[in-house]
């Protein structure tokens, strides 16, 4: 323990150093990492502490998670642009994600939908879908990034979300903005209000020149082209503007919160 100790950055706990590469794996890979012996044996050689179930891999990887979201939040740039890409290069047919099959995808009646907007902003109306198209809009195309493994490309339509948080007055102060979907299982997510304030975190209504499909979030999902996917949330219900960390269907799951693609 005595080398390691000495590539320590001083001040930095030693015990916080695993959960970030293990969040990278396919679940199942997750899975057999936390739960096999040898690899616990190499997380007790790692940290120092006393690593001897999945339990207490999980509590330890738990703390290596929040050290690096303040690790990445230190490090992100909110002037630096995802790269962009000529359209010819969109992934088609560009690949449905979630933690459930497509058949089960929310169907929302755009007609009835209504965004709700919430918590420390100055006007917190209800927005119809026909009020939010009527914004400026611009296109992006950007690659979506899985926490899988895999990525696409695909091409993006919306109003910027600094925009709209402008429009509404919201206290950009505030640490996060905190998004309800309408996915199964009450799916939610928290984005941190630099991520919220980048040029290109975009509320999408359209994709690929057209309404947004179902399969893709439709009324309105948030495009977050510096983060992976699963910080990008689909059926979009509302959205609070929040001093309080509300955690995240994944983050509650031990996926780091920040994670910057």
């Amino acid at each position: 323990m005595g080398r390691l100790s000495k590539l320590l950055i001083p001040g930095v706990d030693k015990k916080l150093l695993v959960r970030d590469a293990v969040k990278t794996m396919p679940e199942l890979t997750r899975r057999r990492f936390i739960t096999a012996g040898t690899s616990l044996g190499a997380l007790t050689l790692l940290t120092g502490c006393d690593v001897v179930d999945s339990s207490s891999a999980e509590e330890l990887l738990k703390k290596v998670s929040k050290f690096n979201d303040a690790v990445q939040a230190w490090m992100f740039n909110p002037d630096a642009l995802a790269p962009t890409f000529p359209e010819s290069m969109i992934t088609k047919p560009f690949p449905f994600n979630a933690y459930y099959d497509l058949d089960d995808a929310p169907e929302i009646a755009g007609a009835d939908w209504k965004l709700e907007v919430r918590g420390l902003v100055e006007s917190k109306k209800s927005w119809t879908l026909d009020e939010l198209y009527k914004l400026p809009q611009v296109k992006q195309v950007t690659r979506h990034i899985c926490v899988e493994g895999w990525s696409a490309i695909g091409s993006w339509t919306g109003t910027p979300l600094r925009d709209f948080l402008k429009l509404v007055g919201a206290d950009t102060r505030a640490k996060y903005v905190w998004f309800q979907c309408a996915d199964k299982d009450g799916y939610n997510s928290p984005l941190d209000m630099r991520t919220a304030l980048h040029p290109q975190t975009q509320m999408t209504f359209k994709f690929g020149d057209e309404i947004l499909p179902r399969a893709y979030g439709f009324p309105m999902k948030i495009r977050v082209p510096t983060k992976l996917g699963f910080k990008n949330p689909k059926y979009v219900l509302s959205m609070e503007v929040t001093n309080d960390y509300k955690g995240g269907y994944w983050e509650d799951q031990g996926y780091n919160s920040f994670s910057g693609s």
